[in-house]
């Protein structure tokens, strides 16, 4: 896929464009809209959120996002502010990229950010322009709101709105904003449909494949498209249980899978499972929502879909408890890893951290250390321990756990990570680590799903004054503490 910026819109069509809601979907679509050649302004109402970027930091970690920022800042084209008035009056287009997080007590989907942005909006609007939803909502949600602020706007029927739903991927969230796989435009009249056109013109120039259809059909994309996602890695990892019960090998098993062209490898990979500001949320929103329109059963199988992956952190501490000795308690443990994914400092539903929560409560005294989450993680955690580095956090572990899988944990030197451990024992919950490379440093490996090996003893030639010169010694024996 090209790398290059997609041509610059067209100066005669080109819409300008607003952003309500600057966290992470709005932000990298603010920021990528402006670099593709849009005039652009960002709005929140949070003006620590405001501050930050016109500054140009952004307030979470996403690879390639500062630079396009600086970028698009220097351009002149982009600007953010709390002044929802301001908004109105500037854009033509305006995409609302709010949160949609889980209702507390409910699997439901909490609207009340994304209804709040289209009222306010709504009601500030006096001249035809498109209101476009992007946040992820049930089946639904753009009729009613086309309703809602039908009534509310001064231009009453006149006032349209479309469904755009966004399809981003944390750490990859630029290449897929500027590049991305397909475009869906959710619109009820060929107006719509040429607003949004001329709002990603750049991208369509470039052969992006495009679905133009209608609002429950651009509603339903994301939930379904998440639900086959995380529908895939329970699977896999449902065949990992099967594995740990009969001693088949779940590496292997994904990979003969994977093969065929029908099921592909991609989100074909064992582990801890998935969590996150999406996948977990968005499958229990979709049951939910099917529930109410009496279609439930239809989507029955995303409960267990769910369960399993609940399960496989469950399933982690049983294995670390084993590997341990049968109790935790007293047992340092170095937990690498505290995001859900790698490239990303997001905690929301982490396994990971509530791995490392649960080695904690049943008395295991754990270090965690991200390359970027850790602050995130203190957050929501402040009784777990943070290393500073890697190696602040494996020295004296008893049992080394890979939790998230970082590059940095991926190519590190097994037998220089051995030398700050007191045993060499490590828990890869991902699959992710080199297990041959691990063993043949003398460490105890341990997977699920995977056949338990044995180490390979490691032979060292030591010169210590109270052992003889040159005697050769089994070190996965004696580390250091």
């Amino acid at each position: 896929m090209s790398t290059l910026p997609p041509a610059s819109p067209s100066p005669e069509r080109a819409p300008r464009l607003t952003v309500i809601g600057t966290g992470y979907l709005g932000a990298t679509h603010a920021v990528a809209m402006a670099y593709l050649g849009f005039e652009v302004l960002g709005v929140d109402i949070d003006q620590r959120k405001v501050d930050l970027l016109n500054e140009g930091t952004v307030p979470f970690f996403e690879p390639g996002l500062p630079e396009k920022l600086d970028e698009a800042l220097a351009s002149g084209r982009l600007r953010f502010t709390t002044d929802l008035d301001q908004a109105a009056e500037f854009g033509d287009v305006h995409f609302v990229c709010v949160g949609t997080p889980q209702q507390m007590g409910s699997e439901a989907a909490d609207l009340r950010f994304v209804d709040s942005a289209f009222t306010e909006l709504a009601r500030r609007i006096t001249r035809k322009v498109l209101l476009v939803g992007k946040s992820t909502v049930p089946i639904g949600t753009a009729e009613r709101l086309t309703t809602l602020v039908q009534e509310i706007s001064p231009l009453g029927a006149e006032l349209e709105v479309a469904w755009n739903p966004e399809f981003l991927r944390e750490g990859f969230a630029v290449q897929d904003t500027l590049h991305p796989d397909r475009l869906v435009f959710g619109v009820t009249s060929p107006w719509a449909e040429d607003r949004l056109r001329a709002a990603f013109e750049p991208i369509l120039t470039e052969g992006t494949p495009l679905i133009v259809t209608d609002l429950a059909t651009a509603e339903l994309v994301k939930s379904a498209a998440n639900s086959f996602l995380a529908t895939k890695i329970s699977y896999i990892n449902a065949m990992s249980e099967v594995c740990e019960a009969t001693g088949a090998d779940v590496v292997q098993l994904a990979e003969a899978l994977g093969l065929d062209e029908r099921i592909g490898s991609k989100f074909l990979k064992p582990g801890l499972g998935f969590g996150g500001g999406c996948l977990p949320k968005d499958i229990r929103s979709f049951k939910h929502r099917a529930e109410e329109l009496g279609i439930g059963e239809a989507v029955a199988f995303l409960g267990e879909v769910d369960a399993i992956n609940v399960r496989r952190r469950l399933r982690t501490v049983a294995l670390i408890r084993q590997v341990a000795g049968g109790d935790l308690m007293g047992v340092r443990v170095a937990a690498l890893g505290a995001a859900f994914k790698p490239d990303s400092d997001d905690v929301r539903d982490a396994p990971a951290l509530d791995v490392a929560r649960m080695l904690y409560l049943e008395g295991a005294i754990v270090s965690v250390y991200d390359p970027e989450a850790s602050v995130n993680a203190h957050r929501v955690y402040p009784d777990l321990e943070y290393a500073a580095s890697l190696d602040q956090a494996l020295v004296g572990a008893e049992v080394t756990v890979l939790l998230t899988e970082w590059q940095e944990f991926r190519t590190a030197d097994p037998a220089q990570m051995g030398e700050q451990v007191r045993t060499r024992t490590v828990v890869d919950t991902r699959n992710a680590l080199d297990a041959d490379r691990f063993r043949a440093a003398g460490w105890d490996y341990w997977a699920l799903g995977r056949p338990h090996t044995a180490p390979v003893p490691v032979q060292v030639v030591v010169s210590n004054r109270s052992q003889a010169a040159g005697r050769v010694v089994d070190k996965s024996a004696d580390l250091p503490c």
